[in-house]
């Protein structure tokens, strides 16, 4: 008799939980979105952020980096700080999992867990895994 698995299961206290996905949420992970939906978290991306601003179309890949900073960083030190959430399309680079790392610490919150996705930055994966955060979602397993 095969069941499903909960990629999210044993993490305490669910509307607490602060989750990364990395990569492509699109493909293959559908499921994985439609379980982290049905959790009491707060869902943001970058660009979900970026849609709400005014902005101008950026002249470089650096000037698109330090927006892409902003964005998340307004938004991160906005929100209540016991409140949990679901961080897709962030970070994308190692530069930014280390700058939400600092967040992070500054406000003495740990991350619950990481899932990467097809497309994930290989570097952003390996510190994560590293740090001993990374899971691997899982669908369906043999009971």
């Amino acid at each position: 008799m095969a069941g499903i698995s909960d990629p999210f299961a044993g993490f305490g206290l669910a509307a607490k939980a602060k989750i990364l996905l990395l990569g492509s949420t699109d493909l293959g992970g559908e499921d994985l979105m439609n379980r982290a939906r049905s959790l009491n978290l707060e869902h943001v991306s970058p660009s979900r952020l970026k849609g709400a601003e005014i902005s101008r179309r950026p002249v470089s890949a650096a000037a698109g980096e330090v927006q892409r900073l902003a964005l998340v960083r307004r938004w991160y030190f906005a929100r209540k700080p016991d409140a949990g959430f679901v961080l897709t399309e962030f970070p994308a680079t190692l530069l930014q999992a280390l700058v939400l790392d600092e967040w992070l610490e500054t406000r003495d919150e740990p991350l619950t867990a990481v899932f990467a996705g097809p497309g994930s930055d290989e570097s952003v994966v390996q510190h994560y895994r590293t740090l001993g955060l990374l899971r691997e979602p899982t669908g369906c397993v043999a009971a």
